[in-house]
This record gives C-alpha cells, sequence and structure tokens, in this order.
C-alpha cells in the first residue's frame, strides 16, 4: 500500500502550493517538511544556516523527513529542496510505499520565480539566482531523477493553462493513482 507522495525539485518548483492541492485532490492531508523542521526547531531555516551551518540544517532536515515518513499518516509531503543531497534520504525515498513526484523546471524559470524571496537561504550571496539555481540544478537533477517515479515538467503547465496549479495538481493526482495502481499489482 502506498502511503505517502513526496515531491521533490529544486526550490521555486512549486511543492508547497501544488502538493497542497494535491493533496486535497487525493484527499490526503499536506505536510511541507521544511515548515515541520521549523516547528519541531523552533528557528527558522535562515537562522539555522546562520547559527549551525549547512551540514546541522541537513541533519535536522534528514531527522524531521524520517519522522514525517514513520509516524503521520498517509500524506502529500514537500520535502526541502536539498533533501535528495543525503544518501540515507534517497534511500527512503525509493521504498515501495513512498511515490516521488520530481517537479522539473529550467533554472531561468525557476529564477524568476524566486529572486525576491528572502526565506531562501542559499541565494542570499552575491550570486545572481539564476547563476545559483543553474549550479543547485547540475548538482540535485540527477538526485531527483534517480529518486523519481515520476517526472513533471512544470514550464508547460504555465504557458498551456489559465489555471497552470489547478491544471498541475489534477495531472500530479493522476500519475500517483496510477503509478499507485500498477505498483499494488
Amino acid at each position: 500500500m502506498i502511503r505517502h507522495v513526496v515531491l521533490v525539485g529544486l526550490m521555486g518548483s512549486g511543492k508547497t502550493t501544488i502538493g497542497r492541492r494535491v493533496a486535497g485532490t487525493l484527499d490526503r492531508h499536506f505536510v511541507d517538511a521544511d515548515a515541520a523542521l521549523q516547528e519541531i526547531s523552533d528557528r527558522t531555516i535562515a537562522e539555522i544556516f546562520e547559527r549551525d551551518g549547512e551540514d546541522a540544517f541537513r541533519d535536522l532536515e534528514a531527522d524531521t523527513f524520517e519522522e514525517l515518513l514513520e509516524h503521520h499518516e498517509p500524506c502529500v509531503i514537500a520535502s526541502g529542496g536539498g533533501l535528495v543531497l543525503r544518501s540515507d534520504n534517497r534511500a527512503r525515498m525509493r521504498r515501495r510505499e513512498i511515490t516521488v513526484v520530481f517537479l522539473d523546471a529550467t533554472p531561468a524559470f525557476l529564477a524568476s520565480r524566486v529572486e525576491r524571496k528572502v526565506h531562501r537561504p542559499l541565494l542570499h550571496g552575491a550570486e545572481p539566482p539564476a547563476e545559483v539555481l543553474t549550479r543547485l540544478h547540475a548538482t540535485r537533477a540527477p538526485l531527483y531523477a534517480e529518486v523519481a517515479d515520476i517526472t513533471v515538467p512544470i514550464e508547460p503547465f504555465h504557458s498551456s493553462s489559465l489555471k497552470p496549479k489547478q491544471a498541475m495538481a489534477e495531472s500530479i493526482a493522476a500519475l500517483v493513482l496510477a503509478h499507485e495502481q500498477a505498483v499494488r499489482v
């Protein structure tokens, strides 16, 4: 039995926004892994990065993800963009009872969606967001593809639909249900 749907992808791909809609369509609970991490640690992601560094953040991220998978009813989880960096997280995502959906987009498209977001610690350097996202995409896209059961290019939805988020959520929900049915057989 499939218990969880995990959305992966770079920042700006819509994991949280689309995840909420997919959860509603599938009649499952929604959990934003970054929000859960902040609630558990009682600090923002930016504060954790600043005070403890990225490695400490990745430790908390892995612990939070494991907790979400083990102690929550079936849900849709919007993961943090870097969750795939650790092999133990990728191994968890490959479990049979989890469906992983990779929301894929070009770095330029994502940069247009995140450049004004102040809560993104990896975008606070001198490097322009498009360059940061290009570098992250080169590193992370193969890891997202490695764990993905379903890959959804998000840009076509934004160029061909009057309601791209709703169209994307409905498409993803249908793909998830088809995948879950195929895995059960």
